[in-house]
C-alpha cells in the first residue's frame, strides 16, 4: 500500500469553487487515497486547513470544524520531540521554511511514498520523500 501525505494547500482546493479544475483534482486525489486508507495528514495540516478555509474561503467556523473532523479520519501523523529536532536538521540541510520542514518530516516519519503539495518544489525529493504538485500540467 502506497501512502500519500497531503499538504494543507491541496486540501483547501477541495473546498475552493473558484478553481473548479483544482477542486475536482483535489477531491478525487484525496478521496482515492482515503478510500484505500492511504491518506496522511498531520496536526499542522489540519490546523492550516482550518485557518485557511475560514480566512480565504470564508467558510464558517462550524463548517470548517466539521471538515477538520472529516479530514482527521485519514491517518494523522503525531509528532514526538525528536521529530522537531529532525525538522530543524532538515531546515539546516535543505533551506526551506521551518513550517515546511515539519510537513516534510511528517511525511518522512509516516513512510509516505509521495508528498502532495503546491507550495514545495515539484519534482524535488525532500527528506527522501518525492514532492508532487497534483495541479501541475504534465510536460
Amino acid at each position: 500500500m502506497s501512502l500519500a501525505f497531503f499538504d494543507a494547500g491541496v486540501l483547501v482546493y477541495a473546498d475552493d469553487d473558484t478553481s473548479p479544475e483544482k477542486q475536482e483534482k483535489a477531491i478525487a486525489l484525496f478521496s482515492d487515497y482515503r478510500l484505500r486508507d492511504s491518506a496522511l495528514v498531520s496536526l499542522q495540516v489540519l490546523q492550516e486547513y482550518f485557518v485557511t478555509t475560514m480566512r480565504k474561503l470564508n467558510v464558517s467556523l462550524e463548517i470548517a470544524r466539521r471538515k477538520v473532523e472529516l479530514l482527521a479520519g485519514a491517518r494523522v501523523v503525531l509528532f514526538q520531540p525528536s521529530d522537531i529536532v529532525a525538522a530543524i536538521e532538515l531546515h539546516r540541510l535543505i533551506r526551506i521554511s521551518s513550517w515546511d520542514t515539519l510537513i516534510v518530516q511528517a511525511a518522512r516519519r509516516a513512510g509516505a511514498a509521495v508528498l502532495y503539495s503546491e507550495d514545495l518544489q515539484a519534482g524535488a525529493v525532500l527528506g527522501g520523500v518525492p514532492v508532487v504538485n497534483p495541479f501541475a500540467q504534465p510536460t
